[in-house]
């Protein structure tokens, strides 16, 4: 074994043996760099993820042979860092899955290629990392293909396409990840999956939408519930498989479509566009709700020819504390330097991320290794510098002409989306998102106050934490300018209608639906507004009119159903309930009114089934307790009927119908006492119920104390002097 010595040493040695010549150090050779040993860990580690059959890269680097033939290319590449691709500064950010190179790989490489690119022993190579032929996790549970395949010519400007890809299921799954395959990789400069929650877009699009929709900009209504972007489904060139972290699967239902928006680049041949996604299911639903926040300056960019510093900058104040989890700047060739950070409350500054040099070709998304906590009232800040002139060597014109923003990749964009998840939330706080959400687009509305968008974004988070007047104004501001939104003014008709003001909230309806006579929601809302005021008939002509545009709405199944009852119509009512299932087989509305139906018709067995399905469905419904325990009474299933109100009793411990009801089973059953108990327990929590005391006192004489049953007719007499029946059981008493 040969050991090298420090030169410290080698003196010392020189020093004492100064009687003899002096001789040169003795230095151990060199191990050669090989592929096998040195080479093949970084390529594997940094590379192949893109570099492999397949893959998104354009060859191969899974072999010796493979790398050997690239070995110039390989050394160009990488002591420029131009790969592998990253663009994130160091310590700007703790990144997980940071491909930087060490300055020690750089220099092995170099070595490597100077030194012939041996390969050395193939046995100390690592395992050949395995890569699916088509999916990178193996088989999806779940595979969505774009309905036709798009031809994108040979050359010409870039193409924005959007595919819609309906989700086919009848049941809601969570998606842990997915894998976004756009089938001609060559060609996709980048792709963005989007979730519409009302198929919306296929609806605008009725005719072409299985051919794919230009554009880039989309508009997609979320429909009734808060459901903001949360996750980043974007695909770029080295994206692997998009992989949720633990807890925080996003969620598709029942008619959702995700849109597949492409950004493609002709090739210089003609290229087939048939992308597909692959989804893998989750067995549990999240249980963290992150959110994107989005900071841009779009308005601002108008770049001069020439200029090499032109600088746009935004800001927003976040209102809650949270986590940073992940990061994705954007902008398109004129990009040179992009930072993001926040000010924290006590003035510090926390770098979220820098890139010093910018390439719209190898842009990504970057999740943090860490969360990153930002404590509420910090301020994230987005500071983008472009080069518009000829020096930047990634510029599209030349001469460099004047650029602004747009969506073709040789316009400009300034973006900085940011995927926070709120934390340290206090107990029955509203929805922090809403907050995130309506501190965002007061920001958006302040720079740009005729932003539509950005009004009716903010008015729906202001309707959402229950500030209801002022996102009446908010709506009213929308229609100023845009008096005939028939989108607004149903939102302003729903806002009207929860704070009371139904003959406002009508007559918004009635606008919307003068505006788009097929518009479901309004017909929808007004509808329900007529069912609230018992006009069962005009509610049963616009729920109908509804299901004729819209009839896979298992609500307005719902509504009909609740006409026809209204109506007397009990019949035609349960076969609109049994359709709203058809439908949704969870719909608790259907199931509980199925339950109600069919006792009402005399048929409690009938009732058990729906009703359990309801109680299980919404286990804390009390109401929906009290009606199963009545279908088991009157199917002569006693024990059931009180497991049921014991439950509604725990649920509901200062709620005095259960005990009522409770105290009726058990007077059934013949146990009088523990029916009286109940019945006193019903009265402590509403003193002022004439019926109860009567009732107490039928019990209290048929348990043989005719003093007190008098006790208590004389009482419910006082609180009702014309109770007939009180008045007659106490004349059935027995004399003092």
């Amino acid at each position: 074994m040969r050991f090298r010595f420090p030169a410290s040493l080698a003196l010392a040695a020189c020093t004492l043996m100064s009687f003899s010549a002096p001789k040169p150090p003795i230095r151990a050779a060199e191990a050669p760099v090989t592929w096998s040993r040195q080479i093949v860990p970084i390529v594997y580690h940094n590379c192949a993820a893109c570099h492999h059959p397949g893959g998104a890269g354009p060859f191969s680097l899974l072999s010796y042979a493979d790398a050997r033939r690239r070995g110039q290319q390989i050394l160009d590449v990488t002591q420029s860092r131009y790969m592998p691709p990253w663009l994130p500064a160091h310590g700007y950010g703790d990144f997980a899955g940071e491909r930087r190179l060490s300055d020690e790989d750089l220099a092995l490489i170099r070595k490597w290629v100077e030194s012939g690119m041996a390969e050395g022993n193939p046995a100390e190579a690592p395992a050949e990392p395995h890569y699916d032929a088509t999916w990178q996790m193996g088989k999806p549970d779940l595979i969505l293909s774009i309905e036709r395949p798009y031809t994108l010519s040979a050359s010409g400007a870039d193409v924005f396409r959007n595919f819609v890809l309906p989700y086919p299921l009848a049941q809601t799954n969570f998606i842990r990840a997915m894998e976004i395959r756009p089938g001609t990789p060559q060609a996709v400069h980048h792709s963005n999956v989007l979730i519409d929650r009302t198929a919306s877009y296929r609806g605008d699009h009725p005719a072409d939408w299985k051919d794919g929709i230009p554009g880039m900009e989309l508009e997609l209504d979320g429909g009734n519930t808060f459901d903001p972007d949360s996750h980043f489904l974007f695909w770029k060139p080295d994206t692997p498989v998009l992989a949720e972290p633990s807890g925080m699967p996003w969620r598709l239902d029942p008619g959702n479509d995700l849109i597949l928006n492409m950004h493609l680049k002709p090739s210089g041949k003609p290229e087939t566009i048939d992308a597909q996604i692959g989804l893998y299911f989750d067995d549990k639903p999240a249980t963290s709700h992150p959110m994107l926040l989005q900071l841009d300056d779009d308005r601002d960019l108008d770049i001069p020819a020439g200029d090499r510093n032109f600088v746009v900058h935004d800001e927003l104040t976040l209102p809650v504390d949270v986590d940073v989890l992940g990061i994705y700047p954007h902008a398109h060739y004129l990009g040179h330097v992009l930072e993001g950070w926040a000010i924290l409350p006590n003035g510090q500054k926390k770098w979220l991320i820098r890139i010093p040099g910018w390439d719209i070709d190898r842009q990504s998304v970057y999740r943090y290794r860490t969360p990153v906590f930002l404590p509420r009232g910090s301020v994230l800040h987005m500071h983008y510098v472009y080069d518009n002139s000829a020096q930047n060597i990634h510029n599209p014109n030349s001469p460099p002409i004047r650029v602004r923003a747009g969506n073709r990749s040789v316009d400009e964009m300034a973006h900085l989306w940011v995927q926070v998840l709120p934390v340290n939330v206090p107990k029955g706080s509203p929805d922090p998102r809403l907050l995130l959400e309506q501190a965002w687009m007061e920001h958006r509305v302040r720079v740009q106050p005729g932003d539509s968008i950005a009004l009716y974004n903010l008015a729906s988070a202001e309707a959402g934490l229950g500030e209801d007047a002022q996102a009446a104004d908010t709506y009213r501001a929308i229609l100023r300018d845009h008096p005939n939104d028939a989108r607004t003014l149903n939102s302003l008709g729903a806002v009207l209608d929860k704070s009371g003001e139904a003959p406002g909230a009508e007559q918004s309806f009635r606008h919307a639906l003068a505006v788009e006579p097929e518009a479901c929601d309004p017909r929808f809302n007004l509808a329900s507004l007529e069912l609230i005021r018992s006009q069962f008939r005009d509610a049963d002509r616009d729920f109908r009119a509804l299901l004729e545009h819209c009839p896979n709405d298992p609500a307005a199944h719902n509504g009909l159903g609740l006409a026809l009852a209204g109506e007397g119509d009990n019949a035609s009512a349960e076969s609109e309930f049994k359709a709203a299932l058809a439908l949704d087989p969870r719909n608790f509305t259907a199931q509980y009114h199925l339950g109600e139906i069919a006792i009402a018709l005399g048929r409690p067995q009938d009732a058990i089934d729906p009703l359990s399905a309801a109680a299980s469905e919404n286990p804390g419904d009390v109401d929906t307790r009290e009606r199963l325990a009545l279908a088991f009474a009157q199917a002569a299933r006693p024990d059931d009927a009180l497991n049921q109100l014991r439950e509604a009793e725990h649920l509901a411990p200062n709620n005095a119908e259960p005990h009522a009801l409770l105290s009726q089973v058990l007077a059934a059953a013949g146990r009088l006492q523990e029916a009286i108990d109940e019945q006193t327990q019903a009265l402590r929590l509403e003193p002022q119920d004439a019926d109860g005391w009567n009732n107490l006192g039928v019990l209290e004489a048929r348990n043989g104390k005719p003093d007190a049953a008098r006790v208590d007719f004389e009482h419910a007499l006082q609180l009702a002097p014309d109770d007939a029946q009180a008045r007659a059981n106490l004349a059935q008493l027995p004399p003092h």
